[in-house]
């Protein structure tokens, strides 16, 4: 008697489920994160410290660079001072010890130098604006939901706006299964969170309009951004430690490029210790 081969799966049926395990990850996740964000201070900061270690580690199986002991280690160091520093309230060590890393890390990574270093400060500067944007008391806490939920919703809207209508690609060579309609739905959902904010008068509408649709693009730019990374050394996901969804650096690629732009804006306006009153107050 031959033996049964299972038959292929069907690709729309390959995708319900994927759809379902993000759901259900996302479920999971997120409440962590927000409840996390909620409380701030060491949690917060913990929670921040230890994923940019695990974007910093992705970047490097992404880069081929994971098993060289010589980046991996330093750079783990350098982010775990970081998020010491931002813990006790020293933003402008934080900053100095990343960028002195980032020059320690060239100065032994050998000929895969920039790679090494692009990862460390991309994992580095992630971890200073998110703990920066929720370090203000007064305001810290709307402005990093702020940020998430646009991140959020931008791919959300992105994803089923790009299903549902379809049509031109937004950048074949990158991401080809992006598509335009894709785009305009991850701007029109970050609209609606920034109405939603202004509705609830945690900030001024035109201002937060402005803001919620620049940090749509960023995050769509983020999000690109990684792709192109992973296309350049020709791999689809930069892990698989969260089912769905693939890895850290595929789950928070638009979230780095966002909340970076937010940190540097609210610094900008309100100073290291007043970021999110320059996100949310005018």
């Amino acid at each position: 008697m031959t033996e049964e081969k299972a038959a292929p799966a069907v690709p729309g049926e390959q995708g319900s489920r994927n759809l379902v395990m993000r759901v259900v990850a996302a479920l999971v996740l997120a409440p962590v994160a927000i409840a996390l964000a909620y409380v701030g201070g060491i949690a917060w900061s913990l929670l921040v410290t230890l994923a940019a270690i695990g974007l910093f580690v992705e970047w490097l199986m992404i880069t081929g660079l994971v098993r060289e002991l010589r980046v991996v280690a330093p750079g783990i160091v350098v982010l775990l001072l970081v998020g010491l520093c931002l813990m006790v309230g020293r933003s402008e060590a934080a900053l100095v010890v990343l960028v002195v890393g980032a020059v320690a890390l060239a100065l032994i990574s050998g000929t895969r130098r920039n790679w090494a270093t692009a990862g460390l400060i991309y994992a580095g500067a992630a971890e200073i604006a998110a703990i920066l944007v929720r370090h203000d008391p007064a305001k810290g806490f709307a402005a990093l939901m702020f940020v998430l939920l646009v991140v959020w919703v931008t791919d959300i809207g992105g994803y089923f706006a790009g299903r549902s209508i379809g049509g031109p690609k937004l950048w074949v060579r990158v991401s080809p299964k992006k598509t335009w309609a894709g785009a305009i739905g991850s701007f029109v959902a970050s609209l609606l969170v920034a109405g939603g904010f202004a509705a609830f008068e945690i900030g001024t509408t035109g201002p937060l309009l402005l803001l919620g649709a620049a940090l749509s693009v960023v995050s769509q730019l983020g999000d690109l951004f990684e792709s192109a990374v992973k296309r350049r050394f020709g791999v689809k996901d930069s892990s698989h430690i969260i089912p769905g969804h693939g890895g850290l650096l595929d789950r928070l690629d638009g979230f780095v490029a966002a909340v970076i732009v937010a940190a540097i804006f609210g610094f900008l306006r309100g100073g290291a210790d007043g970021v999110g009153r320059g996100l949310m107050v005018w």
